[in-house]
């Protein structure tokens, strides 16, 4: 029975965050619902803590590639392409200074 709830809910939690106010309370109510003990109930706690956790790092990582292509289709320049071109840029100066001397 208690597995059964347990893959009801991780299958429904998708990308949903609980907080832990949350999360307790849903612990304390499937506590009362399905006569679990304390530790029956703080367990699945975790487990749903952890599929959390795990969801939004998908969708953290989701967005960020989903943010880089955008930002290619745009034309916007990287962080680290912008960089590149200072250093490049301070390179060729020092060079056209060292010249001049």
């Amino acid at each position: 029975m208690l597995e059964l709830v347990e893959k009801t809910l991780l299958a429904g939690i998708g990308t949903l965050a609980l907080t832990q106010k949350k999360a307790e309370e849903l612990k304390d109510d499937l506590k009362e619902r399905f006569n679990l003990s304390e530790e029956e109930g703080k367990k699945l706690l975790d487990k749903l803590q952890s599929a959390v956790k795990e969801n939004q790092q998908k969708l953290e990582e989701l967005a960020q590639v989903e943010v880089k292509k955008a930002c290619e289709r745009v034309g916007l320049v990287t962080e680290e392409d912008l960089k590149k071109l200072t250093k490049r840029i301070d390179q060729l100066e020092k060079k056209i200074n060292a010249q001049d001397s």
